[in-house]
């Protein structure tokens, strides 16, 4: 059997609402994105910074359900700045002969962090 490592959803575009150097590392992510998404509390994904090209990986905490919150925390609050736009992916294993069937569930946001 194969398997391939797709993306299985995305949050495009977020904008970076506070930092939080001195904090346990992670991305804290509006309640309300992670359900749309079915992006899970400490589910590893990557964050990829639209403004300076950073890449890292990390895990997700619930923010404040429609609160807008997107906040780089520990280590990855070095990685953006307030502000800064931000895409969140989440990858899954997908066994091959499911490809042809494999949805990506993408979220757009507007400028407070709200789906469109």
């Amino acid at each position: 059997m194969i398997f391939r490592d797709i993306c299985r959803a995305k949050i495009h575009r977020l904008t970076v609402t506070d930092t939080r150097l001195d904090y346990e590392g992670s991305i804290t992510i509006d309640e309300s994105l992670l359900e749309a998404s079915c992006i899970r509390e400490f589910e590893k994904v990557q964050v990829v910074n639209i403004n300076n090209g950073n890449r890292f990986d990390t895990y997700i905490i619930k923010g404040k359900k429609g609160s807008g919150v997107v906040c780089l925390n520990g280590a990855a609050a070095r990685l953006a700045q307030k502000g800064d736009l931000v895409i969140v992916i989440a990858y899954a294993l997908v066994d091959e002969g499911s490809l042809e069937s494999f949805k990506t569930n993408i979220i757009h946001v507007d400028e407070k962090n709200r789906q469109k």
